[in-house]
């Protein structure tokens, strides 16, 4: 509890160094909480790219995201629940290949004005159980048809109710859905962080 109360005191002290700043710093998830599951797609050829685009399997955030994340797993712990990370920073270089593939604003974003992701604000999240094994949501990740959409209908009732908690938790932590894909969402105010294209290897060696 002691070493929670920490961290939470350091990452607010990050952010309030940087409140008149246009950005802050890049954190890495598991460092913050390690019971946030990884499942880092983009760093194997499990993804609609069919390779790996990322050296290493790691999520690095904004300060202000990973604050809010710790929280909602904190939550999500009480009632038998947690996250998994599909993907949260990318840099814009990997956008610009994501693009080349599926050049659809619905499902990837216009790499010429920048993803969430690009910016160290989003996230593509999921629930697992207390044993860790994912719960069952409407489609897959990275699914681009309408069954991945928030207001797709034709669904188990349970289906329905996993996205329903995902999508109540997350925004009840100050994040926002869109409306193509169930797994996506970003920290409000996220216009405020600049489209980056720093690597990993870049972000590291910034600490």
């Amino acid at each position: 509890m002691i070493k929670k109360f920490a961290v939470l005191l350091i990452l607010l002290f990050i952010i309030n160094t940087v409140l008149s700043q246009e950005s802050e710093p890049f954190v890495e998830i598991i460092k913050i909480n390690p019971h946030i599951m990884l499942d880092i797609r983009y760093a194997t050829d499990n993804n609609f790219l069919k390779k790996a685009v990322y050296p290493e399997a790691r999520c690095f955030v904004r300060a202000s995201v990973a604050v809010q994340l710790d929280s909602i797993q904190h939550e999500l712990e009480s009632i038998g629940l947690g996250l998994k990370i599909f993907d949260g920073y990318r840099p814009l270089a990997v956008q610009k290949e994501m693009w080349k593939i599926v050049p659809d604003s619905r499902y990837v974003a216009d790499p010429a004005r920048g993803s969430r992701h690009n910016r160290g604000a989003a996230v593509d999240v999921t629930l697992v159980d207390s044993t860790g094994a994912e719960l069952q949501m409407p489609t897959p990740f990275d699914d681009f048809t309408e069954v991945a959409h928030q207001d797709y209908m034709n669904l188990p009732a349970a289906v329905r109710q996993n996205r329903w908690i995902l999508k109540t938790i997350m925004e009840k932590y100050g994040f926002s859905a869109i409306d193509s894909e169930w797994w996506h969402y970003d920290l409000v105010g996220w216009e405020r962080f600049p489209v980056t294209d720093l690597s990993f290897e870049e972000i590291e060696k910034q600490k």
